[in-house]
């Protein structure tokens, strides 16, 4: 019984250490004051902001639950090794070795240091040289994203999308919410490379296409990133479909351009230009404050434009399903010989690889 003791007492500073370091007093006095505020009687006053508070207690509810779990977890053991009863041990040793693991489950939050990793995702996917193939492409790393987030729970909407001639998608927009969606997610900005036979071409020849995804982190209060009025363009003209066709007879599309960087998001999925216009400001200011951290700028004024084209030269990762199967990170070098799991939405390896690289760096 001693020794299983000492192991609660081990287990339980571990946990007390991981509690501290993702400031979890915090986190439940943020849940004390937006339960408070939810329990007001005017809250449906404002059907956005009271559903929009419902979403961050939901949120932060799934952060906070399984910690509090495993403290329960770990004080029911503790109390029950106090006992002194040795035929009790065996079942204490199998819940102390089920906490243990469910601990270090929980200490991958700790990788997640950055300012908005806890934020939601929204992912930008375009297609990259390649033609027809490259649009394919697009396409199959948008099921890749959407198959991932529907295993891990998160919940999945389609902002925009724009289809390709032929097939396949010129580009689209998701936005993925779940605990450090964008935490998870941040590594997969960047040129994705596939190789394999072309579908699109009678020789069956093997074709090499690109296509770049754009991981943001979601910035949709406008206080959080002051634009400046006289900084943006903004246009609006009427929304187009597959082929041409009017999807809208009104001109509801709009496109925002941030001038100084040259940075210009058009939406037209949405039913009102109003809706858009929304919408591509929240895609504005993610864009602006993911620049913000790779250029290491305090103000908006001093960042520069950005130009990393979808081709050669410019991957974070290949995809070669043919002559063998492989799929290579190139920069944490983790791969997987199973790249049909991978492209179903399997990017657990890769993303663990990439958030071990960058704490150990």
């Amino acid at each position: 019984m001693d020794d299983i003791q000492l192991q609660v007492r081990a287990l339980q500073k571990d946990l007390d250490k991981a509690l501290e370091k993702i400031n979890f007093t915090d986190l439940l006095q943020q849940k004390s004051e937006l339960d408070e505020r939810i329990s007001a009687p005017d809250l449906w006053d404002n059907n956005v902001a009271a559903q929009e508070l419902i979403k961050q207690l939901s949120k932060l509810a799934k952060r906070i639950e399984p910690w509090q779990q495993l403290q329960r977890s770990m004080q029911d053991i503790f109390e029950l090794s106090e006992l002194n009863d040795t035929s009790i041990v065996p079942d204490l040793a199998k819940q102390l070795k089920v906490s243990q693991s469910n601990l270090t489950e929980l200490k991958t939050d700790l990788k997640f240091n950055g300012p908005y990793d806890e934020r939601d995702a929204i992912v930008n996917l375009y297609a990259g040289a390649g033609g027809t193939d490259a649009q394919d492409w697009t396409q199959m790393l948008f099921r890749m994203y959407v198959r991932w987030a529907e295993k891990n729970d998160y919940n999945v909407r389609t902002v925009d999308e724009s289809p390709g001639e032929e097939a396949g998608l010129k580009s689209a927009v998701i936005e993925i919410s779940g605990p450090f969606a964008y935490g998870k997610l941040r590594g997969e900005h960047g040129v994705h490379r596939l190789v394999r036979l072309s579908p699109f071409n009678s020789a069956s020849s093997r074709e090499t296409s690109f296509a770049k995804a754009d991981v943001l982190p979601k910035i949709d209060k406008p206080e959080e990133l002051e634009l400046d009025d006289k900084d943006l363009r903004i246009d609006v003209y009427r929304s187009g479909g597959h082929g041409g066709q009017s999807v809208n007879t009104t001109d509801s599309a709009v496109r925002i351009t941030h001038v100084p960087t040259g940075i210009s998001v058009a939406i037209q999925n949405e039913r009102s230009q109003l809706q858009n216009k929304e919408t591509a400001f929240t895609i504005l200011r993610s864009r602006l404050a993911r620049l913000q951290l790779e250029q290491h700028k305090e103000k908006l004024s001093e960042l520069k434009g950005i130009n990393q084209s979808a081709e050669w030269g410019n991957q974070i990762r290949s995809y070669v399903l043919h002559p063998y199967k492989q799929v290579k990170d190139l920069r944490t070098k983790y791969e997987s010989s199973d790249p049909d799991a991978v492209l179903d939405g399997n990017l657990g390896g890769f993303i663990d690889a990439y958030l071990d690289q960058n704490v150990n760096e």
